[in-house]
C-alpha cells in the first residue's frame, strides 16, 4: 500500500496511506522508531450520520489526494455518496516542533441539518516494539488521550467548531490481544465506553459530534504532539490550543516556501507540465531526510505485512543520488549533513558499509564477511565511490576551503585510498563486491565506472589540497582503471556494455547479461563518452529491457529480473531509476522529444501527489513495491535538471 502523502519535518515524519489514514508515524528520527509499523496499525477514520456508520477504508469513499500548496502540506478529499458527506483534510507534520496536525473540513451535502459524528481512532506500537507495555490514558486536565512508552510520548487531542474545548467523546483500551478488536469497533454505534485507562498493547479512539446546518459544513482541528517525555508532548499540546491548528499549518506552509527558494530560478525555465511534479519531487526527497543526515530511501512499511524488512534505511548510494539534485540547485545545508552522516559511518579502512539506520547505526544486511571461500567486506563499493564523486561536486561549486581542510584528511583522503587499493593486481578491475542491484557479488562496469570517476575527482581535490603524491597516485588508479574496463568489460565489437565480470585464480569469466546499470553507468560517469560505441551498446540494451510490445516504454533494471515480476513474459518490471536514466541519454545525445516522452510516461504513472513508485506493473500501469521511493523522485528532478542544462 503506497503512501501518496508523506509528511516531516526532519524529526517527526507521517505517512498517510490511500484510505488517508496515518500508516506510518516515525519518531525522533526519519526512518527509525515507526509507531505504526505493521497492517493493523493504520488510523481509521469513520463517520457516524442518523444510525448508518462508515468507516474510511470500507470501499464506499471515493478518495483523492494532492499537494496544492508547493508546500509539504497534504490535501485528501473524501467523499461517501451514500451518506451524503464530505470530508477534506489539510494534513501537516509542524516545521517547528514535533506534532502532526490535521485541520478537517465536514461538509453536510444533504438539504437539512443533521448530527454527524466524526471518529478519530489512534493505534501505536511504541518505538516499535511489540512487547505489549504501552500505556494510555485520558488526561482531564488536558482533555486529550496520553499514550507512552519509556522516553516516547504521543499526545492525541482536537477541538471542533461545535465545541471549543474539545473532543466530547472517547475511550482506551486493548487492541488485538485476548479478543478484542479495538476501540474502534465501539465507535460503530456511534457512542464511545469513556474507559479511562489501559496498558499492553493498546488503542484509543476519540469522538466528535458536530451539528451541521443543510449544505453547510463544521471543521475539526486534530493533532499528535510527540515528545520524549509527557511534560515535553503537553508543552507541544498547549501550544497548538493557544495558536491554533489552521495557524501552526500556515506558520508550515512559511517554512516550506523559504526553503524552496533557491528553486525559484530555475522553476520558471521548466516546461510548465512538469513544473509542479517538479516542487512535488523535491519536497517529498526533503522528506526523506533526517535532520541528522540520513537520507531514507523510502519510509513506505507496506512490505512489513509480508514478513520483509522495509526500506527504511539509508543506502549512502541513494543519498547521493537524492542529494546529487540539491547539490546542482545549490542547497548547501542538506548535503553538508548527508556527507557529516556518511563520515560518522566510515569504516576505519576507508569505506562506507551497506546501509544504515537513521541514527548512523550499522542497518541490517545480506551480504557476508566470505564469499566464494574468500574473506571480503561485505559492502557494495559503488557507494564509497558515489558519495565521494558527489561530494567533490558539492566542493566544486561551493569552492569552500574550510570544507576541504575540515573532510580531506577525515573523508576524502580515507575513501580515495581505499577505492585506489581495492584493486586486482592481474586485471586493475577493482575487485569483487556486491552489485548497486544488491544481488551479485561481481567486478561490475557500474562500480568501476564510479571509482573511475571518484578517483578522478579525488585527485582535484588532492592538487587542491596539495597532496601531490595522493594525487599522482590516485589518477594513475584510475587511468588503470580505464584501460582495464575497455580490455575486459566493454566490446566495442558487438555492441555490448558487459553487466561485469568475476575474476578468479587468474581467469576472467564475462557475465554478459545486460544491465541498465552497466550502460548507465558507463555513461553517466564518463568510463565512456558519447559516440558510437556508447549508441550501440544502448541500442542492444534497450532490445532487451524494453517493455512489450517491442519498444514499449518503460526499462527493466537488467535480465531475468525476478525482484517483484509480475510476468515471466518481461525481462523484468520497468523501474523509473533505469527509464528516466535513459531519458538522461536522450538529453545528453540531443533526442529531447525522447526524453519528455518518458518523462511524460513517469508523470502518467505517479499519484496525483506527484509520488513514484520503485517500479510499475507494465499492463496495469499500478506501482510495484514501496512508494514514494526518494531515488525515483531524484531522478524525474535530475532529468529536468539535464533539459535545463542543455538549454
Amino acid at each position: 500500500m503506497a503512501r501518496p502523502v508523506v509528511l516531516s519535518n526532519g524529526e517527526l515524519h507521517v505517512g498517510i496511506n490511500k484510505f488517508g489514514e496515518v500508516h506510518d508515524f516515525y519518531y525522533p528520527y526519519v526512518g527509525q522508531e515507526n509507531h505504526a509499523a505493521g497492517k493493523s496499525l493504520r488510523h481509521k477514520i469513520g463517520v457516524w450520520v442518523e444510525g448508518q456508520f462508515s468507516w474510511i477504508d470500507d470501499g464506499t469513499w471515493d478518495i483523492s489526494f494532492d499537494y496544492p500548496h508547493d508546500s509539504l502540506i497534504g490535501y485528501t478529499r473524501a467523499h461517501n455518496a451514500k451518506l451524503n458527506i464530505l470530508l477534506e483534510f489539510d494534513d501537516a507534520v509542524d516545521s517547528y516542533q514535533a506534532a502532526f496536525l490535521r485541520n478537517i473540513h465536514v461538509v453536510n451535502q444533504e438539504n437539512r441539518e443533521r448530527e454527524v459524528k466524526l471518529f478519530m481512532h489512534q493505534v501505536f506500537d511504541i518505538s516499535d516494539i511489540a512487547s505489549n507495555s504501552d500505556t494510555v490514558q485520558y488526561l482531564p486536565d488536558s482533555n486529550a488521550i496520553l499514550h507512552y512508552r519509556g522516553h516516547r510520548a504521543l499526545l492525541v487531542g482536537g477541538i471542533s467548531s461545535d465545541n471549543s474545548t474539545s473532543f466530547d467523546q472517547y475511550t482506551v483500551g486493548l487492541f488485538g490481544i485476548e479478543g478484542r478488536s479495538g476501540t474502534f469497533a465501539d465507535a460503530e454505534d456511534g457512542i464511545l465506553s469513556s474507559n479511562n485507562v489501559e496498558h499492553g498493547r493498546v488503542d484509543s479512539t476519540i469522538g466528535f459530534t458536530l451539528k451541521i446546518a443543510a449544505f453547510t459544513s463544521s471543521r475539526v482541528s486534530y493533532w499528535v504532539a510527540v515528545g520524549k517525555t509527557p511534560r515535553e508532548s503537553l508543552v507541544i499540546d498547549k501550544r497548538i490550543r493557544e495558536e491554533g491548528v489552521l495557524h501552526r499549518i500556515l506558520i508550515t506552509h512559511k517554512w516550506w516556501r523559504v526553503w524552496l527558494k533557491p528553486v525559484q530560478e530555475f522553476t520558471p525555465q521548466i516546461e510548465k507540465k512538469y513544473r509542479k511534479n517538479f516542487i512535488r519531487s523535491l519536497l517529498i526527497m526533503k522528506a526523506h531526510m533526517d535532520n541528522r543526515g540520513a537520507i531514507i530511501a523510502s519510509t513506505d512499511t507496506t512490505m512489513l505485512n509480508y514478513a520483509r524488512d522495509a526500506y527504511a534505511y539509508s543506502w549512502p548510494r541513494d543519498g547521493a543520488y537524492v542529494i546529487w539534485p540539491l547539490v546542482r540547485l545549490g542547497y548547501k545545508e542538506e548535503p553538508l549533513r548527508f556527507f557529516e552522516f556518511c563520515r560518522r559511518g566510515l569504516h576505519a579502512n576507508g569505506y562506507l558499509m551497506h546501509k544504515y539506520q537513521a541514527d548512523g547505526a550499522l542497518g541490517s544486511s545480506w551480504h557476508p564477511y566470505v564469499q566464494d571461500g574468500v574473506p571480503a567486506p561485505p559492502i557494495q563499493e559503488d557507494e564509497t565511490a558515489t558519495v565521494l564523486f558527489v561530494f567533490a561536486q558539492y566542493y566544486a561549486l561551493h569552492k569552500d576551503e574550510k570544507l576541504l581542510r575540515d573532510f580531506y584528511p577525515s573523508f576524502i583522503k580515507p575513501m580515495a585510498n581505499f577505492l585506489a587499493s581495492y584493486v586486482d593486481e592481474a586485471t586493475d578491475l577493482p575487485k569483487a563486491s556486491y552489485d548497486l542491484w544488491e544481488e551479485v557479488f561481481l567486478t561490475t562496469t557500474y562500480t568501476t565506472a564510479t571509482v573511475h570517476a571518484a578517483l578522478l575527482a579525488a585527485t582535484h581535490m588532492a592538487e587542491a589540497s596539495k597532496d601531490e603524491d595522493s594525487a599522482v597516485r590516485w589518477r594513475a588508479a584510475a587511468d588503470d582503471i580505464s584501460l582495464a574496463a575497455h580490455k575486459y568489460l566493454i566490446d566495442t565489437d558487438k555492441g555490448i556494455v558487459y553487466k561485469g565480470v568475476r575474476i578468479k585464480n587468474g581467469s576472467v569469466e564475462t557475465n554478459p547479461t545486460q544491465d541498465s546499470s552497466a550502460v548507465f553507468g558507463a555513461f553517466m560517469f564518463g568510463l565512456l563518452p558519447l559516440g558510437k560505441d556508447l549508441e550501440n551498446s544502448v541500442k542492444t540494451l534497450q532490445q532487451a529491457l524494453s517493455m512489450p510490445p517491442k519498444g514499449g516504454l518503460g526499462l527493466a533494471r537488467h535480465e531475468n529480473d525476478d525482484y517483484n515480476r509480475v510476468s515471466e513474459n518481461i525481462p523484468g518490471n520497468p523501474w523509473f531509476v533505469t527509464t528516466l536514466w535513459l531519458a538522461q541519454y536522450y538529453i545528453a545525445t540531443d533526442s529531447e522529444d525522447k526524453a519528455k516522452e518518458l518523462l511524460d510516461w513517469a508523470q502518467k504513472h505517479m499519484w496525483n501527489t506527484g509520488v513514484l513508485a520503485e517500479q510499475i506493473n507494465p499492463f496495469t500501469g499500478e506501482g510495484v513495491s514501496v512508494a514514494p521511493l526518494a531515488w525515483s523522485q531524484a531522478e524525474f528532478v535530475s532529468t529536468l535538471l539535464d533539459l535545463l542544462a542543455e538549454k
